[in-house]
């Protein structure tokens, strides 16, 4: 499947490290990896995009004493790989001294990293991932003769490998695969010309071809989505309690991993500076890093320095156990790698209040009356100071039941009193990338409207 066997990645790994060494560094690390996949989309059953991807990638750096250069290729050819070495080292002897710079501690690197089972290539051709797309917008049609028109299907296969050397023992990598299948119906309030439109859309990943939800499933549930925002309208500016809708609920996740990660920690640009020791969750809130779960996106024997990594709570009872720190950042902040250089690896938040029963409609009676937020907007999260102001799509909802779409809104809060003010996470767990949760209620913010 890849031209290059792993063997053949370690040896080339092992000669740019060599070189480095030949040139004098003090210390390097080289990553080669490779890919190759198949992307394509249908519009209304007709053919849009199709794309095969091949990539190659090589990266050195290069340490002379505590200054520092990085250089790369395309190229794997010896000459190519020499010369980026030499760039490397030419640009770590005109930077300044950086008393931070350096490769991880040789005693935290990885030695036997654990199969994890994350390598499941999908053996699709042309045709067949044309007609898996076709087969999501059909799925959609077929809902209701108001799905009108569709912006589209897609489905995706990639798979790559890459190996890791670094001149103070560690040598290792892996292959990993990743696939999805996504639909966004436009539904159609009336079938005559100029009727509103809403569109939403959804998607199923996974690493496993077997595991993604049936296209025709995709497709319809999408097109569901797109019709219940059918007949949306405006509300007034208001305080309320707000659901985060399970999707959104992991971007609450990614935002406290940026808060607490530690680029933004030792530049001071966090609102969650000192925050280690400190309750910022209720009691009844924890996160859980679980890096070794089998077949997920999140999980790696190691990060992006050959770190190993481990299972942990970053968040218990509420309390702030750790923060995700790389060798750089760690030394900046006086403190040990975490093992999260390349970011956070699978998450999970969790309520211990959560029962089995606890899905969304037990979510909504809990929230009695509030805004279930389905879609959001816009960028608008400051992490210095907390703040937090996203256009957003939603529910309005009465006595536990939904009364209405609701359009043209913002939500405004600070993460701060928001993570404070978690009421309940939902049974409706989902995983989106690294992260996994239900849907989250708060207990209140400031929605504005008309």
């Amino acid at each position: 499947m890849f031209s290059h066997k792993p063997e053949q990645l370690k040896e080339l790994v092992g000669y740019l490290l060599a070189e480095a060494k030949k040139l004098g560094a003090t210390d390097a690390a080289a990553e080669l990896s490779e890919g190759h996949g198949l992307s394509v989309s249908t519009r209304k059953g007709e053919i849009e995009t199709i794309e095969q991807n091949r990539d190659k990638q090589a990266g050195v750096t290069v340490f002379i004493g505590q200054r520092r250069g990085n250089a790369g290729t395309s190229d794997f050819s010896k000459a190519s790989l020499k010369a980026s070495v030499e760039a490397a080292f030419h640009i770590a002897k005109h930077t300044a001294e950086d008393d931070c710079a350096g490769l991880a501690p040789a005693e935290l690197l990885e030695k036997n990293p654990k199969d994890l089972d994350l390598y499941h290539p999908w053996h699709i051709n042309t045709e067949d991932a044309v007609e898996i797309a076709r087969a999501a917008e059909q799925g959609a049609f077929a809902v209701s003769k108001n799905i009108t028109n569709s912006d589209g299907a897609s489905v995706s296969a990639q798979q790559s490998h890459f190996m890791l050397g670094t001149t103070n023992g560690f040598m290792g990598g892996y292959a990993v695969s990743r696939h999805y299948i996504s639909c966004t119906p436009i539904a159609s309030a009336s079938l005559k010309p100029g009727a509103p439109m809403q569109r939403d859309d959804w998607y199923t990943t996974s690493r496993v071809p077997s595991d993604l939800a049936k296209p025709e499933k995709v497709g319809a549930y999408a097109a569901k989505r797109a019709l219940a925002r059918l007949g949306a309208r405006p509300i007034s500016t208001r305080h309320c309690p707000v659901i985060f809708e399970a999707p959104l609920a992991v971007g609450l996740l990614g935002a406290y991993v940026q808060a607490t990660s530690g680029g933004a920690l030792y530049r001071q640009s966090s609102f969650l500076v000192d925050s280690l020791g400190k309750t910022i969750f209720p009691k009844h809130i924890d996160i859980v890093e679980e890096p070794h779960a089998k077949r997920l996106t999140g999980s790696a024997p190691f990060d992006e320095e050959g770190v190993r990594t481990r299972a942990r709570k970053v968040v218990d009872s509420g309390v702030v156990q750790g923060y995700f720190l790389s060798t750089y950042s760690a030394k900046k902040l006086n403190m040990q790698t975490t093992g999260n250089a390349g970011g956070s690896h699978h998450l999970q938040m969790k309520s211990r209040l959560t029962k089995q029963t606890d899905h969304l409609p037990a979510l909504l009676k809990k929230m009695g009356t509030g805004l279930l937020v389905t879609d959001l907007m816009g960028q608008g999260v400051n992490y210095v100071n907390g703040d937090y102001s996203r256009g957003a799509f939603g529910y309005w909802v009465e006595n536990g039941v939904i009364v209405h779409p609701v359009e043209e809104i913002t939500i405004a809060g600070n993460l701060k009193d928001m993570f404070q003010q978690i009421v309940a996470i939902g049974a409706d767990t989902l995983v989106r990338g690294t992260k996994e949760t239900g849907s989250i209620l708060i207990e209140n913010m400031t929605v504005g409207g008309r």
